[in-house]
Formats: C-alpha cells, structure tokens, sequence
C-alpha cells in the first residue's frame, strides 16, 4: 500500500501519482518558466512604453546590447522566487493571479525603486515612486506578476 506523502497525496496502491507543487525543485523549475512567460510579456510592454529602459538592464551587466537575455534571466529568477515561496498558497485561479499581483507590487519596490539603481550607483529612488516613468514601471510590474501567477497555474496543472 502507498504511503501518503507531500510528493505522494493519498494514491492507492499501484496508482502512480504526479508529484504536487510543494516539491521546492519542481515549484522553482515552474515558477522559472511561468516567470519567464511573465518577462516576455512584461518587456514587450517595456519596450513600446519606455524603449531606453532594456538598454539600462543591459548596463546591469556592462552590455546594453543584452538587456532582454538579461530581463529574463531576472524574470525566471523572479519567477523561480514565485514557485518556491508561493506554490503553497496557490490553490486556484483566484489565489494564483492574487498573489501574482501583489508579487509584482512587490517586486516594483525591490527592482527598479531599490536594486536596479543602487546597482547603477544612483541609490534607491523611493522618492520617484510616483513619477511617471515609476507608474509605467508600476503596471508593467503588476502585469508580470497576473501573467506569471497565471502561468504557473497553468503550467503546475499540465506538468
């Protein structure tokens, strides 16, 4: 008879059982993809709203020219950060674009208000939190955490 584990919910015997989200390993390889899927349509935003804006990732990495490899590559990190922290709480269509949402506010404060421009050497920018360059960011930020919630959704039901 099968043992009732967190990668083994109550199977019955013999019957071979998907392993859930709350294996960390596989809620980081979700949440990487999902993250990833939120980036593309997160930058894409980027870059009719605000076009210098990828060349600036890029100087995160000394290379202008490489400011989508490098979105990304935060995007799935970001989004790896989403399915290892949140997969837990994430039990429906509702919870996964709730927490979504509110991972993208607060990803709004540590990326571009505090992270991106002390890496840059400006400093932290809570002040322009407001501006209008801020606000765009803002909803780019929101909308990437929606996508990346409801791909993870998504993805965590087909695989």
């Amino acid at each position: 008879m099968a043992t009732t584990t967190p990668l083994n919910p109550a199977s019955g015997a013999g019957t071979a059982s998907r392993p859930t989200v709350l294996d960390p390993v596989r809620g980081a390889l979700l949440g990487a993809g999902a993250g990833v899927l939120g980036g593309i349509v997160f930058g894409l935003m980027m870059q009719m709203m605000m076009p210098p804006m990828m060349g600036m990732i890029g100087s995160l990495v000394g290379a202008p020219s490489l400011g989508w490899l490098v979105h990304l590559v935060i995007s799935a990190g970001i989004g790896a950060g989403f399915g290892i922290g949140l997969a837990r709480l994430v039990s429906d269509w509702g919870s996964a674009l709730g927490y979504g949402l509110v991972y993208g506010l607060v990803w709004w404060f540590l990326g571009p208000l505090l992270i991106m421009p002390t890496m840059l050497g400006m400093g932290p920018q809570f002040g322009m939190a407001f501006s209008g360059d801020m606000l765009l960011s803002l909803v780019g930020h929101l909308v990437y955490g929606v996508v990346t919630g409801a791909a993870f959704k998504a993805i965590s039901e087909r695989f």
